[in-house]
């Protein structure tokens, strides 16, 4: 009898399609319109701020077409959870101007293609990418793209075609090539799979994730030339939407564009604060900068390791599911668990970010201008941004030469850490932002050493610095350290281009460097994304 892979469960999803009456809507007065519109907005606010559980995502999107016009989606850790989260839409009065359309039940998991370790010796020494890996994929959040595309699938059971007569080895196979054409869309597209086996009419629902629409299509239509899905793949209805804030409901409602152009401003802001908002504190004037730094996210239709938003990428198979991809060519392809230089570290065994759920962003502007005058400019800022539950940190670090200043300012979001680089680049003297600079830089590792061993991180910093001088490709490379706490210090480098900064991470100098570090340091390195 062909093996059936163990498999291990995580979160539990709900899928839930709204209908409006439009006919009652348009024929409701005005003060049963505002009621409805604000319990809405309230519900939906509440359960994306997770207010009604331990744990757990939600998120609200308008759909197009004939199928229905709203989907809630719940990420819960039981079903009990997603059952209250479900009822309590039904208590609102925006529920009696709307129909449950359809809906789907399943749950998040990772099966035995991942590793056999990880189900067979609960002992084993599990290779922490693949943990984090498992982690984004049992408890994943749902990404900020703005585009959405659900669809339920099954593999075929057929008398000519059947995948569950089929040995492992063969499947496994199948789902390697299916992992191939996944993996080049990384970076455009996220994904979240979970299983409906028991729970609903398909055995998988799988949400993908794109800022352009076109990519979803993309990938659904190349996908269906292989051998997986031409012959074994079985698929229900599809649903495309677009993701918009609570605020937005009502203006959904009247038939504006959603998200509104406040909206995409406010989204940009401060945990939902306008810009504005923060500058009538007596805060310097906004701007926006572009994004830079390193993509992260899922990588696309395959499986693999290491923490992210919206789950893992590249590397370890996602098993018996539909976009899975076999263990055997997990090793050869992990460097696609994100666009930038965190995958591949992680792929070279090196540690290169904080566990799944915690990933973070920043904005790093660097200045010339005195370092007692600047930081009097940034405490201000930085007793305004305390007041966002968006923010983490901001601080001054200067550079061992004392040549510029850089300001770090770290958010849970990407879209604040963008909103903050506006207030902060009309500090004195900014003269750059990371990501800006020409070549390739990498900023965001931040160090806590231990205060007995400064002495020694700051020697083997410099020793490490001759290392690079005559590295090629190499341009520069600054100790910064924080000016409130001299055990606080992140690095930042610059290079001609990546593939000469991953020749330096791949050397035996820099794997001895980050083992030595392992007793110096007062807890692990903070990866950050640049915003």
């Amino acid at each position: 009898m062909p093996e059936a892979p163990p498999t291990d469960e995580g979160w539990y999803v709900l899928h839930d399609f709204r209908s409006v009456d439009w006919d009652a809507w348009r024929e409701a007065p005005e003060h049963e319109r505002d009621r409805a519109v604000g319990e809405g907005v309230e519900y939906l606010r509440a359960h994306e701020a997770v207010e009604d559980a331990t744990e757990g995502d939600s998120a609200v999107f308008s759909v197009l077409g004939h199928k229905a016009d709203l989907l809630v989606v719940h990420f819960r850790p039981t079903l009990d959870d997603l059952s209250r989260a479900e009822r309590r839409f039904e208590r609102t009065s925006l529920a009696s101007f709307t129909e449950q359309a359809t809906s789907y039940v399943s749950v998040t998991e990772v099966s035995g293609y991942v590793s056999r370790e990880y189900f067979e010796d609960e002992d084993a020494d599990i290779d922490e990418g693949l943990r984090r890996y498992i982690e984004g994929k049992l408890t994943p959040e749902i990404p900020e793209d703005q585009y959405v595309s659900f669809y339920p699938m099954s593999k075929r059971r057929g008398e000519t075609h059947n995948w569950y007569d089929l040995a492992f080895e063969k499947r496994a196979e199948m789902m390697s090539e299916h992992g191939d054409t996944g993996r080049e869309y990384a970076g455009k597209i996220k994904q979240v799979i979970a299983s409906s086996v028991g729970f609903d009419d398909h055995e998988w629902g799988v949400t993908l994730f794109a800022e352009d629409p076109a990519e979803i299509k993309n990938i659904v239509y190349e996908m269906r030339f292989d051998e997986a899905s031409s012959k074994y793949g079985e698929f229900g209805q599809f649903y495309v939407g677009r993701r918009f804030p609570p605020a937005d409901l009502g203006a959904y409602l009247e038939g504006e564009s959603v998200p509104t152009a406040e909206a995409e401003r406010a989204g940009d802001s401060l945990h939902g604060e306008s810009a504005h908002g923060a500058h009538a504190e007596g805060e310097p004037g906004h701007g926006h900068g572009s994004a830079h730094g390193h993509a992260h996210g899922d990588g696309p239709h395959d499986g693999g390791h290491g923490g992210s938003h919206g789950g893992g990428g590249g590397g370890h198979a996602h098993g018996d599911a539909p976009h899975g991809e076999s263990s055997e060519s997990s090793d050869r392809n992990a460097d696609t668990v994100d666009d930038g230089i965190r995958g591949e570290l992680e792929d070279l065994n090196i540690y290169a970010g904080k566990p799944h759920g915690e990933d973070v962003y920043a904005t790093v502007l660097y200045s010339e201008a005195d370092t007692d005058e600047l930081f009097d400019e940034v405490d201000g800022l930085r007793g305004n941004f305390d007041h966002y539950g968006t923010h983490v940190k901001t601080a001054l670090y200067e550079a061992r030469g004392g040549d510029r200043t850089a300001v770090v300012s770290i958010w849970d979001t990407q879209s604040a850490a963008e909103t903050a680089a506006g207030f902060l680049s009309e500090l004195p003297n900014i003269v750059s932002r990371a990501g800006e600079e020409s070549g390739f830089g990498t900023m965001g590792m931040f160090y806590t050493v231990k205060p007995d061993y400064r002495d020694d991180f700051v020697e083997k910093f410099d020793t490490v610095g001759g290392v690079l001088a005559d590295t090629e490709g190499h341009q520069e490379t600054d100790l910064m350290v924080n000016v409130e706490d001299e055990n606080d210090m992140f690095i930042a480098s610059q290079w001609t281009s990546q593939e000469d900064a991953m020749g330096f991470f791949r050397s035996d100098a820099f794997r001895d460097t980050v083992q030595w570090g392992r007793d110096v340091l007062a807890d692990r390195p903070r990866h950050v994304f640049l915003a």
